[in-house]
């Protein structure tokens, strides 16, 4: 999942890109609102944070820009407003979803996943293959009964693998899709997590290349 933090406090926004890249979420940041815009236009995100009380160009500005657009990704507003009138005119405005600062980073992220289900064609809440079962809620992947020691970016990489449902998923998408806009499209990042996720799953092997394509279950 891609997601795009917009917010104007750079702690706070580091802090919050930090937290959803250690949950296996590639994560961009925009300080202002005119940035925002030029991160939606560049790049497709699944969920994109968006601090209402931005300077200069603000949120709600920002919102309507991107309902305006036709832009598919979901948003999620913050602020420090949290009034139920300051909700209902957020989501008026466009908005999937409001969340009032100060706010619990597990309830940001669940947030941010419910959302991101929403951006997707529905799928079941395991996704299971033969004997391998990951559950995208709870961060848990098991084997044949047995728990799967995956670090956040071999999750996420198997979680689009198998999302896919046995069609092919480019380096270029998993690019796009786990690792973040600062990402080297001449990295070899996809080919080692691949590597090391081929050795944690054990035999007999599920991920297979294709040629010129990139990978599937």
């Amino acid at each position: 999942m891609r997601v795009l933090v917009v917010e104007d406090h750079p702690k706070l926004a580091t802090t919050v890109a930090t937290v959803l890249r250690r949950q296996g979420m590639a994560a961009d940041i925009a300080f202002d609102g005119h940035d925002a815009l030029d991160h939606v236009a560049a790049a497709d995100y699944d969920v994109i944070v968006l601090d209402r009380d931005l300077p200069g160009l603000h949120g709600d500005e920002v919102c309507r820009s991107v309902r305006a657009g036709g832009c598919p990704s979901r948003v999620l507003m913050l602020t420090a407003a949290g009034t139920i009138a300051d909700r209902v005119e957020g989501l008026d405005l466009g908005a999937d979803d409001y969340l009032p600062k100060p706010f619990d980073f597990a309830e940001l992220c669940a947030r941010i996943r419910a959302l991101g289900r929403r951006s997707q064609p529905a799928v079941p809440p395991l996704l299971e293959h033969g004997d391998l079962v990951l559950d995208p809620a709870r961060r848990v992947a098991t084997r044949a009964g047995e728990p799967l020691p995956l670090s956040p970016k071999e999750f996420a990489v198997l979680e689009l693998l198998l999302s896919a449902a046995g069609t092919v998923v480019s380096a270029e998408e998993m690019l796009r899709r786990v690792w973040d806009e600062f990402a080297d499209p001449f990295t070899t990042a996809v080919k080692t997590t691949i590597s090391k996720l081929r050795s944690k799953l054990g035999d007999p092997p599920l991920i297979q290349t294709v040629p010129q394509a990139g990978y599937r279950i």
